[in-house]
């Protein structure tokens, strides 16, 4: 059985305008939207593309609105149902703190500005931009080049307004380890004060997942797509495992979706090998009870080894699309789906 003994990823969809890594994939009105990335290993030039990939229908297109920003290792988060808000990344030359923002009903990309007190960092790759409201965003991630690199990161709250067509970067005041490469993931606490954590995993030695920040009940407003089939498969595949407090270490440009209770992470870029970096592994962070347990799958096809990728959820399902293979250069056109053996 390709994959792991009890899961593989299934190919869906096959197409060269997929072909790509470091690039953001977002779910936005049943479509998933790819913007930029790089399209081979060893070059340095973003793409400067954007394009549409139906998950119903199998089908990708390049999306024909001028003025898709030129980026890479950038972030990307829906807002109001309506635009696609591309954060940071390098464009080839520098790395950048602006927002991008296409228009999926006009078809038009928009270079939004920088309202009056914002504060932005130094510039952001290898980021991550978590949505806590509908107008509201968290950033946490390498800001700077590597010379200019401090011993800690910063944390951003990112407000944006439609309708002014603006965004404000906010500092706070908690920090993190510095981290790039990295994922997040927002879940829900239990307990006593039951509430949302939005964890760091990954991006530097560590193997400890880091908080960026807490929220008590009713305090963001969480829109994460409900998966209740992927839900209950996930629960029953941790089930015959056995759980650790130990979580992937050294583990960067993997992804992560957050799947209910769970936060399934997937392939990546290991520090701790000199060779064979590339990983293959699934693992899945169950919060149903404290303390919240790591559970490992590994993976014998080494045709499924992924950097720079991303995992996207839609209709009760999780998708694979991009990133490098096991050479870290030649990038993946196909699209796959999560299967599980249960």
């Amino acid at each position: 059985m390709a994959g792991g003994s009890s899961w593989t990823w299934r190919p869906v969809a096959r197409d060269a305008l997929l072909a790509r890594a470091f690039h953001s994939c977002t779910e936005l009105r049943g479509r998933f939207y790819v913007v930029g990335g790089l399209l081979a290993g060893g070059t340095r030039e973003p793409s400067s593309d954007t394009v549409v990939f139906d998950p119903a229908g199998g089908q990708a297109v390049r999306e024909v609105a001028s003025g898709c920003p030129r980026r890479s290792h950038h972030d990307a988060a829906p807002v109001g149902g309506r635009w696609l808000c591309v954060v940071g990344g390098w464009d080839g030359a520098r790395r950048l703190a602006t927002v991008a923002t296409l228009d999926t009903e006009r078809g038009a990309w928009e270079a939004w500005t920088a309202a009056p007190g914002d504060c932005p960092p130094a510039g952001l790759s290898s980021h991550t931009c978590t949505p806590l409201s509908d107008r509201e965003l968290r950033v946490a991630g390498r800001e700077g080049g590597t010379r200019t690199q401090r011993r800690y990161g910063s944390i951003y709250t990112l407000r944006l307004d439609p309708g002014a067509r603006t965004y404000c970067y906010k500092e706070e005041g908690c920090r993190t380890v510095s981290r790039s490469g990295h994922c997040a993931a927002l879940l829900q606490t239990h307990g006593p004060q039951p509430g949302h954590q939005l964890l760091l995993f990954g991006g530097c030695n560590s193997a400890e997942p880091e908080v960026a920040g807490n929220w008590s009940h009713g305090k963001i407003k969480e829109e994460s797509p409900g998966a209740p089939c992927l839900t209950e498969q996930l629960a029953r595949l941790v089930s015959r495992g056995q759980g650790s407090q130990q979580g992937p270490r050294g583990l960067r440009h993997h992804s992560c979706s957050v799947v209910g209770p769970f936060a399934v992470l997937f392939g990546g870029e290991t520090l701790t090998r000199a060779r064979d970096t590339i990983c293959n592994d699934l693992y899945i962070y169950d919060t149903r009870k404290p303390p919240s347990l790591w559970f490992h799958f590994p993976c014998a096809d080494h045709g499924l080894k992924r950097m720079g990728h991303r995992t996207c959820l839609w209709n009760d399902q999780l998708y694979l699309v991009g990133g490098f293979g096991e050479d870290g250069r030649t990038a993946s056109p196909q699209v796959c789906i999560l299967d599980l053996f249960i």
